[in-house]
């Protein structure tokens, strides 16, 4: 197997065991989204079963004494002599380390991000528990009760009054 090929076949096997299929499907809120998503996994699965299955084999070496009895040795060494002067060129990343530093910067802002949604979700999910005992208690609940949770509204209606502003 050429390095290149087992390199290409290793990368894909190790981004298959990485990838969280199951967290991201979760992620998920259309039925369109996860067909798209299962299609997408059908295809990776394809193409890593094909990686691995073409890639992760070494080629048989040639049997030059069989061809040699048959064909002639003069023609069997010549061809052997062109095989083995072949030389293939190894594989040289120049892509990653261009792209590397960029996604690591992205990470990063995605990090960053997802502490920010989560924070303003927890901050929307006491305001919603709020909301909802808010809900339950108004009908019963005092001006004072409802100015104790809330003081900036007793403040300004405290100047309103104070400023004789009545609104009109």
């Amino acid at each position: 197997m050429s390095g290149a090929g087992k390199k290409v076949a290793d990368v894909a096997l190790k981004a298959s065991r990485t990838i969280d299929w199951e967290g991201m499907a979760r992620l998920l809120v259309t039925d369109e989204a996860r067909k798209e998503f299962a299609t997408l996994r059908r295809a990776f699965d394809e193409v890593n079963s094909t990686l691995q299955t073409k890639f992760s084999q070494e080629p048989e070496p040639i049997d030059w004494e069989y061809y040699r009895k048959g064909i002639g040795s003069r023609l069997v060494d010549m061809y052997k002599e062109a095989y083995d002067s072949i030389q293939i060129p190894k594989y040289v990343d120049t892509v990653t380390p261009q792209y590397k530093p960029k996604f690591d910067a992205l990470l990063v802002e995605l990090k960053e991000a997802e502490e920010k949604s989560l924070k303003e979700s927890e901050r929307l999910e006491k305001e919603i528990v709020e909301v909802q005992e808010m809900k339950k208690k108004i009908s019963t609940m005092t001006a004072n009760e409802y100015f104790e949770k809330h003081p900036e509204l007793k403040k300004k209606f405290d100047d309103e009054i104070r400023n004789d502003y009545w609104g009109y």
